[in-house]
């Protein structure tokens, strides 16, 4: 009887193989920094944001259920983030020329698009907005959730990220 064995190079392989497909699904909401989980479109009913201590940019308001901060980034995907009228909200989304974020857009009367500075990298998406009235808005963006390469084939996933601002 014959027998046959998987030599390490064809097990390194496989597992080199199985590592890179489920890699795939678990990238992080930032430009490879973050935690390691898959934010929802936002077209999926629910988000898995992490609750996160405050610092010292954050703080809890009164009521408990958002924070006022300034400045924000991949991480802060399904946070509730207040405002009062003239203040300027900054973010930055780190992405990659492979996997570029689409510009941040914002719905409501409540924020104006504002000067956002220079984008550095390549598939980054940089934007500020002013709270101009009282009301909510929903920040939005999105970007593929596997690189692309020319020839290549990826997955179709989108990877959105999505803050609500409340301005009082």
């Amino acid at each position: 009887m014959r027998r046959t064995t998987l030599h390490r190079t064809s097990a390194a392989a496989v597992a080199a193989a199985a590592l890179l497909l489920a890699g795939c699904g678990s990238q992080d909401g930032g430009g490879g920094t973050g935690s390691g989980s898959v934010s929802p479109s936002p077209a999926q009913s629910s988000t898995h944001a992490q609750p996160q201590s405050p610092s010292p940019s954050q703080s809890p308001s009164p009521s408990g259920s958002c924070t006022s901060r300034t400045q924000l980034d991949a991480g802060d995907n399904g946070r509730t983030v207040c405002l009062t009228k003239g203040q300027t909200l900054r973010l930055t989304l780190d992405g990659t020329k492979e996997r570029p974020w689409k510009p941040v857009t914002a719905d409501g009367g409540a924020l104006k698009a504002a000067d956002p500075g220079f984008v550095i990298q390549p598939g980054d998406a940089v934007a500020a907005f002013q709270a101009i009235a009282p009301g909510t808005a929903h920040l939005t963006s999105s970007r593929p959730l596997c690189a692309s390469r020319s020839g290549q084939m990826s997955c179709k996933g989108i990877q959105g990220w999505t803050v609500t601002v409340e301005v009082r």
